[in-house]
């Protein structure tokens, strides 16, 4: 596992579509057990080199109810966006994350995880990748419908604080996934 993270912090594949150059950012163990598959790094991600370190991240952890020191164990959480460096800024949010990241890198990154109890899908991007042809027409469905694909794959939204008017229209996000949500989470980390 140490020699295949070199490998992912060294990558250059594809550093001449990154405004800022490439930076992969990856937190993983042999032993983690929950696996959360992001969209890519935002610019504080990339700046500091902490996954998940900015208001997103926060949103994330209060979701699943778990702190700082226990996200950021790796032998706990693995956290492996689907673009590995951030892709810049769009009109309306940060850039898609590069399509060469997940195939290159996440199936040699799973199979080194042997203890892997759950895969958290957040955002689109990692929906889509994952769940192929099972993911609903619309994030909106996909989510609503999260235990069709449990116990392999628990998918989310971004926990964007740009995403607020999404959960205030969708109050069975917060009713009935964050629960269940923390409970599998709580359930593995015992």
């Amino acid at each position: 596992m140490n020699e295949l993270l070199r490998e992912i912090r060294n990558c250059k594949v594809c550093e001449a579509f990154l405004p800022l150059g490439s930076k992969p950012v990856i937190a993983a163990h042999s032993k983690s057990r929950i696996v959360v598959i992001g969209q890519a790094p935002g610019r504080i991600v990339h700046e500091t080199g902490v996954p998940w370190n900015d208001k997103s991240g926060d949103n994330l952890r209060e979701w699943m109810g778990v702190d700082k020191a226990t996200f950021y164990d790796p032998e706990k959480f693995a956290l492996m966006p689907m673009g590995f460096c951030y892709p810049g800024r769009g009109k309306s949010g940060d850039l898609p994350p590069q399509p060469e990241c997940a195939p290159l890198w996440h199936g040699r990154l799973l199979d080194a995880m042997k203890d892997v109890r759950l895969i958290l899908l957040v955002g689109r991007y990692a929906q889509q990748y994952y769940l192929r042809d099972t993911a609903k027409a619309t994030l909106t469905e996909t989510i609503l419908h999260f235990d069709a694909y449990l116990p392999d794959y628990f998918p989310l939204p971004h926990p964007s604080p740009r995403n607020n008017i999404w959960q205030a229209k969708n109050k069975w996000f917060t009713e009935k996934v964050l629960p269940e949500l923390k409970t599998r989470v709580k359930a593995v980390l015992i």
